[in-house]
């Protein structure tokens, strides 16, 4: 019997990294997980590089404590400023990050060199997304766009809405407009995939639209095979498939999570905890 039994940690600033748990769980059905929801101190975006640090060693201490075999960063702002500082820290415990894999499937899917980012005001101001890209394709053109409030809209659920796709034509329209407009398109927020029904139907079928999510699920299926950590294809699969914390609001956690993971979640289930006691 070979593998690795132990669960995979994920951690957020609040409910968005849900979409990436969404994405693990569909690419890696038989690995279990631990999510946790900083929901008590969300946004991460408003907050100085040194916070966002301190706040982010504080989550991963206590997916750590729960014997996690990696930890995966779903969080823009976090992956940007805390995941050298994180990946230090916990060595020899794999540490992933969203933006690097997103910037690579940006990349690859780009055929004329010019690539679109969507994201918070505090990871557009930080550059991380443009920074990647241009590391792995040194002539690419990478324009940024903040979207804060397609934030709001995805976490009300209006995924569909008539305000969802005004918000949509606002931002994206001037991005795609003339000869010389993008081909593809980063959702550089985890809580972007839950619009991008709306955000297809604005930039059309041509655009190349990246999830974060879908992509750091594949970064880390392959990091878990490189490490030998995957689960076993015999070994028996022991404890819940998902085991949620959040720091504020369980009830809220429950009710808005659903929203980003696509399925229920029991409130009973989200544990309360303090991460200043981590």
């Amino acid at each position: 019997m070979s593998g690795d039994g132990r669960p995979i940690g994920v951690f957020d600033s609040g409910m968005g990294g849900l979409t990436v748990l969404r994405a693990l769980a569909a690419r890696l059905p038989r690995e279990r997980f631990v999510y946790l929801g900083d929901t008590a101190r969300l946004p991460y975006g408003t907050k100085s590089a040194e916070t966002v640090q301190a706040y982010a060693l504080q989550a991963t201490r206590l997916l750590v404590g729960e014997g996690v075999k990696m930890v995966v960063v779903a969080c823009n702002t976090a992956s940007a400023v805390a995941l050298y500082v994180l990946q230090e820290a916990w060595d020899p415990v794999p540490v992933i990050g969203v933006i690097e894999p997103g910037a690579r499937a940006g990349v690859a899917a780009t055929k004329n060199r010019r690539i679109a980012v969507i994201a918070t005001e505090g990871t557009v101001k930080g550059g991380a997304y443009a920074r990647a890209i241009r590391r792995l394709m040194g002539d690419a053109h990478v324009v940024q766009q903040p979207c804060q409030v397609f934030v709001a809209l995805a976490e009300e659920g209006w995924a569909e809405s008539p305000a969802t796709l005004a918000a949509a034509k606002h931002y994206l329209e001037p991005l795609f407009d003339g000869a010389d407009a993008p081909d593809t398109l980063v959702l550089g927020c985890t809580h972007f995939p839950v619009l991008a029904s709306t955000i297809r139907r604005t930039v059309g079928a041509a655009i190349a639209l990246v999830d974060s999510a879908e992509t750091t699920a594949a970064a880390v299926e392959e990091a878990l095979a490189a490490n030998g950590l995957a689960l076993g294809p015999e070994q028996p699969v022991q404890g819940p498939a998902i085991r949620f914390f959040a720091t504020d609001a369980p009830e809220r956690f429950a009710r808005v999570g659903a929203i980003f993971l696509g399925r229920e979640i029991d409130e009973g289930a989200v544990e309360l905890v303090d991460l200043r006691k981590a």
